[in-house]
């Protein structure tokens, strides 16, 4: 019975660890099916943006404002997209190039894009030691320490 037993748990804590990264899959595909939108709607806006030059260019007409709104328009949704190619990135264990934005394989030392040397971004916590952390206990403190 004890065979058994294992199996059953070895089995379940496969079905767990599948089950989490089909589900990371499935996140990773709607962020990006989510940046496919994002793309699309700044090409519309842009196509919008070049008739109206046109028509501006053509009519003689001011269409000023219109332009400098489609510009913050796409500027926000670029804005967006950067988020959430970061965000993608992220997923898939990437990190991006300070000097020119291009994403790159987690542990590379240089961009494969311009060259420059990757700087890391690793969490604080991760290279603490047991003496770095405080005890923020009562105990530890006298009512001078507050002041």
């Amino acid at each position: 019975m004890g065979i058994f037993e294992d199996v059953i748990i070895n089995a379940k804590s496969i079905v767990g660890t599948v089950g989490k990264k089909a589900g990371e899959v499935v996140d990773s595909s709607k962020l990006k099916l989510a940046a496919a939108d994002l793309k699309s709607e700044i090409n519309r806006k842009y196509q919008i943006l070049g008739r109206i030059s046109f028509e501006e260019i053509s009519t003689e007409k001011d269409y000023s404002k219109a332009k400098k709104d489609l510009y913050e328009q796409i500027c926000e949704l670029k804005t967006n997209l950067d988020s959430l190619n970061d965000m993608i990135a992220s997923a898939a264990q990437k990190i991006k190039c300070d000097s020119c934005g291009c994403y790159n394989v987690k542990g590379a030392i240089f961009c494969n894009n311009c060259g420059e040397k990757l700087t890391l971004h690793d969490d604080v916590s991760e290279h603490m030691s047991p003496d770095d952390v405080i005890d923020f206990t009562e105990d530890n403190f006298d009512d001078d320490d507050l002041l």
